[in-house]
């Protein structure tokens, strides 16, 4: 199961790289979201992936019998996931206006927006 998962991690991986260094600001937005939930979907498999075991200590012992899933890295996914949503919603609205703006959502078109004949921003103090 294991296995599956790190060729899994690996995919969403790569495919948000290709998505991240593409031209159109749609294809970043996704790219980024897919970053998102392969780190998470790492972080899961990194607190061990075991059924059926809940992690409970019995009376009397200082730890449980059998190999137990990490809560943590779950309630750290779990919190990521609600950032990450909204991060993914705050971008996606701030593309929309720029598009609505310019007119386009290619990154390279939006760079044309930038004014050229006023001096560019100063480089020291």
């Amino acid at each position: 199961m294991e296995p599956a998962l790190a060729v899994t991690v690996g995919c969403f991986f790569a495919l948000s790289i290709y998505l991240m260094l593409s031209d159109s600001t749609i294809r970043i937005v996704l790219g980024i979201a897919i970053l998102g939930n392969a780190v998470n979907l790492l972080i899961f498999t990194a607190g061990r992936l075991t059924r059926e075991v809940p992690p409970i200590v019995p009376s009397g012992y200082s730890a449980p019998f059998e190999a137990t899933a990490n809560p943590l890295p779950q309630a750290l996914i779990l919190t990521a996931i609600v950032i990450s949503f909204s991060l993914f919603a705050f971008i996606l609205v701030l593309v929309y206006r720029a598009y609505q703006e310019l007119g386009t959502d290619s990154s390279q078109e939006m760079r044309l927006a930038e004014p050229v004949d006023e001096p560019g921003a100063p480089r020291g103090y």
